[in-house]
């Protein structure tokens, strides 16, 4: 598997580098800020160390039973589209009849 996304600076030359397909990127990052570095030519001089995730703060990362995630705008429960962004594992809620009057 290749390196796919933050990693410790093999180059130590910033905290972290942003690695695509096994490649280190001109993307890195010092603290929360992020700025544009091409990596020095060569070979990687040490093995790459993914960046651990933060933990998410307590009850963060779950849903309520009740807590709807995603619901269609009026288009998309019309048409049946749904955007990039939509979360399609839900069902689509029920929604007011849309006619060619209104």
């Amino acid at each position: 598997m290749h390196a796919q996304g933050w990693y410790r600076d093999p180059f130590h030359r910033h905290e972290d580098r942003y690695f695509s397909d096994g490649h280190p990127t001109e993307l890195v990052r010092d603290g929360a800020a992020e700025t544009m570095d091409p990596p020095p030519d060569g070979p990687m001089p040490e093995a790459v160390t993914e960046v651990p995730l933060p933990p998410a703060p307590e009850g963060e990362d779950l849903l309520r039973a009740d807590e709807v995630a995603w619901v269609p705008t009026a288009f998309e429960a019309a048409t049946g589209a749904v955007t990039e962004a939509a979360n399609t594992s839900l069902p689509l809620w029920p929604s007011p009849e849309v006619t060619a009057e209104e």
